[in-house]
């Protein structure tokens, strides 16, 4: 069976970091992502990784504050994020690609995780 499961969340303040972690099970050789949801807005794509870790993608407001990574090993993939700001208060999912091409739509992920919660505070 496949499951995915998210942890490391919690409330930190401006500025401060969380490394988020996915725990993988039922499947491999494929794409991993991170999403984000805050209340009343869209799904949002975070950043996304190739089964190697050999080429990952960011949203371009993202990109240098966040790291996707992964060890295969642990069948996990982590999310760092740096520099946190109020506007990343969200929950965040991880989720499996349904091959190994990276993609930045929702749709595109066919198994997803529960969510962590993200809260930044001033």
């Amino acid at each position: 069976q496949v499951q995915l499961v998210e942890s490391g969340g919690g409330l930190v303040q401006v500025g401060g970091s969380l490394r988020l972690s996915c725990a993988a099970s039922g499947l491999s050789g494929r794409a991993m992502g991170w999403f984000r949801q805050a209340p009343g807005k869209e799904r949002e794509f975070v950043a996304a990784i190739t089964w190697s870790g050999r080429t990952t993608s960011y949203a371009d407001s993202l990109k240098g504050r966040f790291t996707i990574s992964r060890d295969n090993a642990k069948n996990t993939v982590y999310l760092q994020m740096n520099s946190l700001k109020p506007e990343d208060t969200a929950v965040y999912y991880c989720a499996a690609d349904r091959d190994n091409y990276l993609s930045r739509g929702a749709s595109e992920y066919g198994y997803w995780g529960q969510g962590t919660q993200v809260t930044v505070s001033t």
